[in-house]
């Protein structure tokens, strides 16, 4: 672990001893090497460099449980850590807000930068997406006309300071690829191309740990397949639209009320609109998320009286499921499961 004038610096802001974390005895492994120390984001991007990293990678992702990629902005004391560890991987397809600037200064701290979804093809937002996006657009300029000179530099310090603006950047493309099981082996095999570059002697053992993933991942692909071709109807009512990768791959048709980014609500006529969608395709069930939550998709399932089912969109775990020992597969086949029921008549 190396010790940086950045995190030199930072450090003395906190008022904290963190050179001593460079003599930790958790990142060196029994043989008395030293284990990379690896930071990470989203909870695949995560999951995945355990699993090809193995005994030779020391994982932390700097989310906390229940968060929102959306969101989710460092501390301080998160970019010192980053900063001494060898590797930040990310998702690198728009999700984190904060990364691209974070990257940046992590670069000059000779942190291996990894994007795991680097050379993935995006799929178009979904046509619902679009709407929230114009609708609230709209509003904007409604509500601020008289306001524009004031609203322009809000925009601007709210580009600097936060990443609650992630939907507008990665604007009309989905960034949930990992949700599709095929794309994550791409996702996969970025991390370990990154994780040789750093240790090449480990090369072998993260080619091995890479093969076994890949053919994990392999598998549930096929099972979402067989279950998904096998169901009564191809419809879901889901609170937020981080499935449309399940469109593509799968058949699977989502009808959201919120829109890629859980801020963009819908209007009172899309409310409408997706009401009586749900009406029209005999959807008994809405599905929440883990970290999600909507007073609107509350609406929903009230007016179409709906009863209420759960997936995970894998960006962050639960505590509980942190305890459980969740891994990517059993989150997956836990919602399949859910899909199981919500595609039944």
């Amino acid at each position: 672990m190396k010790k940086t004038g950045l995190t030199m610096a930072l450090a003395l802001m906190l008022g904290t001893a963190l050179a001593g974390c460079a003599e930790n005895d958790q990142n060196t492994k029994d043989n008395g090497e030293e284990k990379l120390k690896v930071y990470t984001t989203i909870f695949p991007v995560q999951d995945f460099t355990k699993k090809i990293g193995g005994d030779a990678v020391e994982v932390e992702s700097i989310y906390p449980a229940n968060a929102d990629a959306h969101t989710f902005e460092p501390s301080t004391k998160d970019m010192v850590a980053m900063a001494e560890g060898d590797a930040f991987i990310y998702s690198g397809v728009g999700l984190e807000g904060f990364a691209e600037k974070a990257t940046e200064t992590l670069k000059s701290e000779e942190v291996k930068i990894i994007k795991a979804g680097d050379g993935i093809e995006l799929a178009d937002a979904s046509h619902d997406e679009e709407n929230h996006e114009e609708h609230a657009n709209e509003e904007s300029h409604d509500e601020h006309t008289d306001e524009e000179d004031h609203a322009e530099h809000a925009d601007e310090e709210s580009d600097h300071e936060h990443a609650d603006g992630d939907a507008h950047d990665h604007g009309d493309k989905d960034p949930h690829i990992w949700l599709d099981p095929a794309l994550s082996i791409q996702m996969a095999e970025n991390i370990k191309n990154g994780l040789i570059e750093i240790q090449p002697e480990s090369k072998d053992k993260f080619e091995k740990n890479f093969e076994t993933l890949k053919s994990d991942l392999e598998k549930l692909d096929a099972d979402y397949k067989e279950t998904i071709d096998a169901a009564d109807k191809k419809e879901i009512l889901v609170s937020h639209a981080a499935y449309g990768y399940w469109e593509e791959r799968y058949g699977i048709q989502q009808i959201s009320v919120l829109g890629l980014s859980p801020t963009q609500e819908p209007s009172q006529k899309q409310l409408q609109s997706i009401i009586e969608t749900a009406k029209e395709h005999h959807i008994n069930y809405i599905i929440f998320e883990n970290n999600v939550n909507s007073k609107i998709a509350d609406i929903v399932k009230t007016e179409i009286g709906a009863e209420s089912l759960t997936l995970s969109n894998l960006e962050s775990i639960s505590e509980e499921d942190a305890k459980n020992n969740e891994d990517y597969f059993s989150l997956m086949e836990r919602n399949l499961e859910t899909l199981r029921t919500a595609l039944s008549k």
